[in-house]
Order: C-alpha cells, then structure tokens, then sequence
C-alpha cells in the first residue's frame, strides 16, 4: 500500500528532519501489508503515521535507540499498528527515542541527537521525543508512542502537542518492546485532540495476545459523547506543586550527608520554573472561563512517587533486558571465549550508561533480603498512591456505586507535566539526578494505572508549557472532551516554519 503523500511534503520533510533528527528510519512507501478488505471510510483513512522504534512493524527497524539493536529488523507488526493499518493508515517511519525508553531528554539514544521543533538547541523530552518532535513540526499528523513514567506526556509538553498515556491494560501491548511491564502503555502523540481520540478509538481494547489488555468496562464514560459531552461543566481537581516540593523538602532533616542534599535537590527539582508555574495558572484561568469547577486536592503520597517508579521500573528493567544477550537478540562481538564472555562483550558495547545504570540498580534492589526493604515497599507505596486518586476520582469497577465523598469528588486531576520547559544541553541545564526527580508530576499515574492527557497550555518565553489531566481509570472519554473543549478556545501553537498538510 503506497503512502500519499501531498504536493510538497517531502522537501517539507527534509528540510524539519535535518534541524530535528526526528526518524531513525524513514520511507515514502508504507511497508504495511495490503488490508484483506477495503478500508472503511473513517477519520485516519490515508493518513501517515510515525511509530517510536521500541514498537513493531514488520520490516522496519526496532533499534530501541540501542547500538545492540541498531541493525535489527522487526519480523511482525504489534496489534495497535494492525488496527491503524486496517483503518487505511500507513507507517512512514521510525523515530527516535531514549535507549529502550530510558531517559527524559532522547540524547540517551545511541542512534542520533533529537531536538527540539521550537528551538534546535534544546531537548525534544523523552523518552519518545523522535514522535514528539515529528508531530510538533508537522512531518505527521500523529505517532504512537509509549509511557511508562511520561514518556508520552513530558515530549508532549516540551514540543506542544497532545500526548494520552491511556488507562494501563486499554491497549494492548504486544509488539512493544518491553522496559518495565506493570507500568508502561502504547500511547498517542498528537497535532490535535480530535485526532488524538480517533487513534485511541481505533488501538484501544483487549487482545488475546496481551493477556493485560481488556475492553472498557461498562459504566465508563463513552469515547464519543453526544454534541453537549464537550461543554460539559466538570468538577477538576488541581494538585498544588508548591504543596509537593512542601513536603519533600520538609524530610531533608531527617538524615545527614548524601541523602539530605538528594533529598533537597529533589524538593528544589519539584518547584515550577516561573514560565512552568505562569502556564499552569493560565491553564486554570481558562478551565474556570469555561465552566469548570476548580478543586483543591491533596495527594501525600506522591512525594514518594520518584523512588517508589524508580524502584520498581529498575526491577522489572533488569528481568525484561535480560533478553538482550546478543544469543537470542542483539548484535554479537567479532570474538569470545566462551558464552559469558561473548555477553559480557556485548553488553559493554551495545548498552549505554543510563541502561547499565538501571538493570544494576534493578538487580540490587531485587537481590536476598532487599526485595523487602526496597521492592515490596514500593509496591506498597504503589498501592497507596493509587488510592489517593481514587479517594477523588473513583476506583476503576464501574458496577459499584461510587464511595467518593460528593465534597471531594473530581471527574479529573489537574497538575504540571515537568518543572521547566524544555531544557538545554550542557552545564547549567538538568542533570540526569534532576531529570529523574522531576518525574515527580508524571510517574505517579502509571504507579495508578490511571489514563493522563498532555495538551499545551500557553507559550512563555518563546518554548510552548504543558499541563496534564488525570482521570479515572478508563475515563479517557472524560479528559478529551475536556480538553477538546479548551482547544476550540485557544487553539493550539506551532512552532515557526510549521506548515500542516493533514486536516
């Protein structure tokens, strides 16, 4: 099936893809097999999509921006490009990303450098920045990518497009290469809220293949309302960041040395920069003007959000890269003495800093008498976290009457997707401590499950702000229509140069 691609597009494409570095493989001809049947008429018909290189499609690259990987090609299609491609879409590329989703900015990539759509010489996010990027400077309407700890939804906020992290289990997972199982989701990148609902129509359900997955039960809010859903008054609940940083830095002085000044640092990464803070209240000024009700809400704990993510996503990270031993994957060194050797090699060349970095503090904290102190206790704060949320928002069995207390109860949270905008290179900018503590806004709605939706919220200072709604789970019907609603008012920017050629 042959993409159509419009009247001007590919020196479009060329000129954005040498200032971005967006793709790490790109064709002008989908590779997608024909659909046994015609495609339906539908709002993705003929339009090109771009996949995050840690998802299959057969015959295109599946680096996962690791030199291990850097040659492989995927011999099958994961089930959310099946469904894409069965509507008539068709693949384009691959882009880039963060070693096998690990990292905030896509420099971790062992494949090439991702910048920023609105400024070159700042970061695109990540870990799926290449889609972010892709998106925001109009080489694609729409991307797939995945979030585990806001993958999505940071790229999302830094190139100012829409990112949905859905409900964990709403699509499946198969075909995605995996970091860390319980937490991560196949989302979506997108130009606007309205496509971004008519991709997650299209992917969302169960599939045999993924014995995660499962259709939306009954109950949840539909994915097409009638005409009114979109102005529909709501109750939101805004989480204070100034509160967050609060409480983290109200622990520093239980403990000396190292760990007082991590801990400082992590309340000091928590707080808004002044662009940060000056878009979320804009966003909060718009929501009101447009009917909503603002809510005050307190989460505690989410200040122990970052450790509890890093904690678990390390553990599963080490099991599930274990794979990568260049005998069943991976590319393999000229010469070894025997197994143990060739894997050692290998590792060393094929693996970054960042992910060696992850599997050994996976390995640790999943090691004798650890699991206890570190991994089950996280678990623990797991749990936790998830029922803060639920105490505003309602547990996910929809056949069972709501307990929320009618006082406190939101139909979605409202707080910052990360601390700056997007940052620089170099020194002055975030460190990878810092980049890890600000996950703070994203991390704690995969520790839930709970579906989160990225959408700009004003330019400051030249560089597009993001702010995200947290919802019930499978309630992803609820914070489209909110979000489409603010969009009709203040339609979304583009960077300069930015020309669209998909309605």
């Amino acid at each position: 099936m042959a993409t159509s691609l419009p009247e001007g597009y590919l020196p479009y494409f060329k000129t954005w893809e040498e200032k971005i570095g967006a793709f790490i493989e790109f064709s002008g001809e989908s590779k997608a097999a024909v659909p046994s049947a015609p495609a339906p008429e539908n709002a993705l018909k003929d339009l090109p999509f771009a996949v995050k290189d840690n998802i299959a499609v057969k015959d295109f690259s599946i680096s996962c921006g690791s030199k291990l990987l850097e040659h492989t090609k995927s011999p099958y299609t994961a089930t959310a490009v099946q469904k894409l491609e069965a509507l008539g879409g068709a693949v384009i590329g691959k882009t880039n990303m963060d070693e096998f989703g690990m990292g905030s900015s896509t420099d971790n990539s062992a494949i090439k450098r991702t910048n920023n759509p609105w400024d070159q010489s700042r970061v695109a996010g990540g870990s799926s920045g290449g889609s972010a990027a892709a998106v925001s400077a109009g080489l694609v309407p729409y991307a797939l990518g995945s979030d585990t700890g806001g993958s999505i939804r940071q790229p999302a906020a830094f190139c100012g497009v829409v990112g949905l992290k859905p409900t964990y289990g709403a699509v499946s997972r198969f075909g995605l290469v995996a970091y860390a199982s319980s937490l991560e989701s196949i989302g979506i990148l997108a130009d606007t809220t309205e496509r971004c609902r008519a991709v997650f129509a299209a992917i969302r359900g169960g599939d045999p293949l993924d014995q995660t997955s499962q259709d939306a039960p009954q109950g949840a809010p539909a994915l097409y309302g009638d005409t009114h859903s979109k102005t529909v008054p709501r109750t939101i609940g805004v989480l204070s960041p100034e509160a967050i940083a609060k409480a983290l830095a109200s622990e520093t002085g239980v403990s000396e040395g190292d760990k007082e000044a991590a801990l400082r640092a992590a309340a000091e990464a928590a707080v808004l920069e002044d662009e940060v803070a000056r878009g979320f209240e804009l966003a909060k000024t718009r929501l009101k003007a447009l009917g909503h009700t603002l809510l005050d809400v307190e989460l505690p704990s989410l200040k122990y959000g970052v450790p509890a993510y890093y904690t678990i996503a390390t553990a599963e990270a080490s099991a599930n890269l274990a794979r990568f031993d260049s005998i069943r994957y991976g590319q393999r060194p000229d010469w070894a003495e025997n197994p143990d050797d060739l894997i050692d090699k290998a590792r060393d060349a094929g693996f970054g800093a960042e992910v060696k970095l992850r599997i050994l503090l996976g390995t640790f904290v999943l090691r004798s008498g650890f699991q206890d102190r570190y991994y089950l206790r996280a678990q623990r704060i797991r749990g936790g976290i998830r029922r803060n949320f639920e105490s505003y928002l309602g547990g996910s069995d929809y056949s069972l009457t709501n307990t929320v207390d009618a006082a406190h109860h939101c139909e979605a949270i409202l707080l910052p997707v990360f601390p700056t905008r997007a940052f620089g290179r170099g020194p002055g900018n975030l460190t990878p401590f810092a980049q890890k503590a600000a996950d703070l806004y994203t991390c704690c709605a995969n520790l839930a499950g709970l579906p989160a939706l990225a959408f700009p919220a004003s330019v400051e200072g030249g560089l597009p702000v993001g702010v995200q709604l947290i919802g019930r789970a499978f309630a992803e019907g609820t914070l489209l229509d909110i979000v489409e609603s603010y969009e009709a008012s203040h339609p979304f920017p583009h960077p300069a140069g930015y020309q669209k050629f998909w309605s």
